[in-house]
């Protein structure tokens, strides 16, 4: 009886292989059968690691995609709160603006001027200029001329950025989101001016400007909203933004306000007059 080379159990002479381990019991098998089983057990080991590399990156890409849909509503939600802070910035300082101008001829500038055709000819937005640090603009307009004539159209374009609501405007837009109310008993009424001993309903409770995003008016067009048409916030041929459940106001006083869509038209409809001795709740 021979033995196994390889598990060293006995065998029978006339036997090719070895019944107890398989492997060849011919000269040299058992070499040739280790090489294959070492050849076959590479080509599993590089299997599993091209298998376990597909996973990994099939996790990582589904973890990717699912801290992503975290991350945005996140990072969306921060970038509209910095540009309603920056809406809010501008309307401070167009209000600071008005009362600069007011320390200067002791009364608001009006809504606009008329020609001697009785036409809208210059806007407040253009009065101010020189108290926005614009005073370049103000200094080349040509006050003689309609306020699109070929001379102030070339004014246009940059637009001041105090009249630039970010979440609005884009670059390069020569349209404000900011007006006023023009009609009886306002502010900044067209064609008159009004002065803060004329503001009796106190400057807490009277509204100046107003966001007016989606009229797109032209920032040195004579355009603001006619008191008279006003229905609620959020109308979009009134006081409208493109903030969430709202707008901005800047009342008389210099404050800044962000007035709900919910809001009573009513209520609105008192904070607009300067003098109608209106009771005006909390809003």
């Amino acid at each position: 009886m021979a033995r196994c080379p390889s598990c060293a159990e006995k065998v029978s002479s006339s036997d090719s292989e070895c019944p107890f381990c398989g492997e060849s019991l011919v000269s040299g098998g058992a070499r040739t059968s280790g090489s294959r089983k070492r050849k076959s057990g590479g080509q599993s080991s590089s299997t599993n690691v091209v298998i376990i590399a597909v996973v990994l990156c099939g996790a990582m890409f589904v973890c990717g995609g699912i801290l992503l849909a975290l991350l945005l509503p996140a990072v969306q939600q921060a970038r509209e709160a910095a540009r309603r802070t920056q809406c809010k910035n501008n309307l401070k300082q167009i209000g600071l603006a008005l009362h600069n101008y007011h320390d200067t001829f002791n009364k608001f500038p009006a809504a606009h001027l008329n020609d001697l055709q009785d036409q809208p000819k210059l806007s407040w937005r253009v009065s101010i200029l020189p108290y926005i640090d614009q005073p370049q603009i103000f200094n080349s307009y040509a006050f003689n001329d309609a306020w699109d004539s070929p001379s102030n159209s070339m004014l246009l374009n940059p637009m001041p950025r105090t009249y630039a609501c970010p979440s609005h405007s884009a670059p390069g837009s020569i349209n404000t989101c900011y007006a006023t109310f023009t009609g009886d008993n306002t502010v900044l009424g067209a064609g008159k001016c009004v002065s803060l001993r004329d503001v009796t309903d106190g400057t807490s409770n009277t509204l100046m400007i107003v966001e007016a995003c989606r009229l797109n008016i032209p920032w040195m067009k004579p355009q603001d909203i006619d008191a008279a048409t006003f229905t609620r916030i959020g109308d979009p041929n009134g006081v409208s933004s493109f903030h969430t459940g709202g707008a901005h106001v800047l009342m008389a006083d210099g404050s800044v306000r962000f007035v709900s869509v919910n809001v009573d038209p009513n209520v609105v409809k008192a904070l607009i007059t300067h003098n109608g001795d209106e009771a005006v709740p909390e809003f």
